[in-house]
């Protein structure tokens, strides 16, 4: 591995659990500085609860995730406080506040974290809602404007602190195609400007095809990871039934009884 392929996040023989029912297993991958790595598979096996783990929602039942090679689990609540300012994340709603116009959703944690002027704040915040394309409107209430244009509201909050890493839960459920590809459109421009690292949670084979560089997929049977890498190369070379049922809902293509003879 050379020198240029810092791994910025690792995940360590993770274990998840409710209680004493494991939800996923043996857990293992590694995220790269400056990748989109997606978390994929089907509904309930479990993408979430992973996010919530890599961002300090949720302890694993066992194993770390590490950060620039420091366990985030095994660490102080105050080193725990300290990673996670270095991240942002996008959940499934956008959960923008509704009695908020734009300008004060994006510029709450600026506020709550930061120690600069009003003035300061609210030029950050103009930037951060331009470069999402929400250029006039900072004075918008989350309720007059379409749900494509909250997520990338909810996406410049999420970058009000130029983040390193950037975690995206479902970031096109419930867009329609057109908002959806901006958005992932979106999410690669913002990589390439800002160099950060991108961890997005999908099952949305258009945007996942579209962005991730790498992928796990997780599968619900197993409660484990099923298979791993670049989802474009796994549709053309693999050769598992499941996986490849995955990443070819909806082709009129896909003949399960030849699963290897997809091009």
């Amino acid at each position: 591995m050379s020198a240029t392929e810092h791994i910025k996040i690792e995940i360590r023989d993770l274990t998840m659990a409710y209680g004493s029912f494991v939800v996923m297993r043996d857990i293992n991958a590694k995220v790269r500085a400056g990748e989109i790595f997606v978390i994929m598979g089907g509904s309930g096996c479990g993408k979430s609860t992973l996010l919530k783990h890599m961002v300090g929602l949720k302890a694993p039942a066992r194993g770390d995730i590490l950060y620039d090679g420091k366990g985030f689990w095994h660490s102080s609540e105050e080193e725990r406080q300290a990673t996670l300012r270095r991240f942002g994340v996008l959940f499934q709603s956008g959960a923008l506040w509704s009695s908020m116009t734009l300008e004060e959703n994006v510029a709450l944690p600026l506020g709550e974290f930061t120690k600069l002027s009003p003035k300061v704040i609210s030029e950050i915040v103009r930037l951060k809602l331009s470069l999402v394309g929400l250029k006039g409107f900072e004075e918008y209430y989350p309720s007059e404007i379409s749900g494509g244009m909250r997520k990338r509201a909810g996406l410049a909050r999420a970058m009000a602190l130029d983040p390193e890493i950037l975690f995206f839960d479902e970031p096109s459920a419930g867009l329609d195609p057109i908002s959806s590809r901006r958005l992932d459109d979106l999410i690669l421009e913002l990589r390439d400007s800002l160099g950060a690292t991108i961890v997005v949670v999908s099952h949305e084979l258009q945007s996942i095809f579209t962005i991730a560089d790498n992928s796990i997929f997780l599968d619900a049977t197993t409660r484990t990871i099923r298979a791993e890498g670049n989802p474009r190369e796994l549709r053309k070379n693999s050769t598992d039934p499941v996986l490849l049922e995955f990443l070819t809902r909806g082709e009129e293509t896909a003949s399960h009884s030849q699963p290897t003879g997809h091009h």
